[in-house]
């Protein structure tokens, strides 16, 4: 069971306020653990509701934000004003929630395609330690062609506050075609991205794939063999050079991308919920 969500606000170090939403524990049940959630592009973490009541069941607090120009925080929708600052923003939403926890207490990120991207970058920095890290259809490898390597090399540097469509298919999220709509008509849903956001996301998917073979941190990297809006070959290069005592992964061969919202997303719950018994 899990007490109703709550509403905040965090200022962000150039003072643009961040939505916050968190889903705690009733009173006086044992907390396991606490979960941050990192939302992917364009949307926003009120859409990952079921997936933290999920998580409360099983004795874990959840925290999760809105990204810089998305959802209920501030900035210019698919915006990014300097290179670092998902980066920084998950930095000082670490070091808030920290502040309210048992030192005891394990940390966990989870964090969905351009958020799994950011989580992971976050972890393969050490940018601030964290005791596990779940990663969905995390956006490692964009799949550019060449011509878009080279527009994304220059642009930013031209106009990196330039926004377009991002060119996401909404019928490929989703199986279901109640998540589909739903996401059609979610108002804090949108399809823009600079080219300061595209490069930080094309630029970071293979470093952080570099880092693999020294990963420390145990970590759940799930993903879908049918993702046509993330490259599956990110989680999959990723998962080759991962130490395989420390990171377990799992490929959902015939869900699309956001496998919590499929039609049966019953093997991804489970999936979690083993990994987190196994480990917390």
């Amino acid at each position: 069971m899990s007490a109703p969500s709550t509403l905040s606000t965090f200022v962000a170090r150039d003072g643009d306020n961040v939505a916050i939403q968190d889903w705690p524990l009733d009173q006086g049940r044992a907390l396991r653990g606490v979960v941050i959630l990192v939302h992917g592009l364009g949307e926003h973490a009120g859409r990952y509701e079921h997936v933290a009541h999920h998580l409360n069941d099983w004795g874990f607090a959840v925290r999760g934000y809105d990204q810089y120009g998305h959802g209920e925080s501030g900035g210019l929708r698919g915006g990014l004003p300097s290179d670092n600052r998902l980066l920084d923003d998950l930095a000082d939403i670490v070091d808030s929630t920290r502040s309210r926890m048992q030192p005891a207490s394990p940390l966990i990120l989870l964090g969905h395609s351009m958020g799994g991207l950011v989580a992971a970058r976050f972890v393969s920095l050490e940018l601030r330690p964290v005791q596990g890290l779940v990663l969905s259809s995390p956006a490692l490898d964009p799949g550019l062609s060449q011509l878009q390597k080279l527009l994304l090399a220059v642009v930013p540097r031209i106009a990196p506050n330039l926004r377009v469509g991002n060119g996401l298919n909404v019928d490929l999220i989703s199986h279901d075609p109640a998540v589909v709509k739903a996401y059609q008509n979610d108002r804090l849903v949108h399809d823009r991205v600079s080219g300061r956001l595209a490069r930080f996301i094309a630029d970071n998917g293979p470093a952080t794939v570099a880092t693999a073979p020294r990963w420390h941190v145990p970590t759940l990297l799930m993903y879908a063999g049918a993702d046509r809006l993330v490259n599956p070959a990110g989680s999959r290069a990723f998962e080759a050079q991962a130490p395989r005592q420390c990171v377990s992964t799992q490929c959902f061969e015939s869900l699309y991308h956001e496998i919590f919202n499929e039609l049966d997303a019953s093997p991804v719950f489970a999936a979690l919920k083993h990994w987190l018994d196994a480990h917390f």
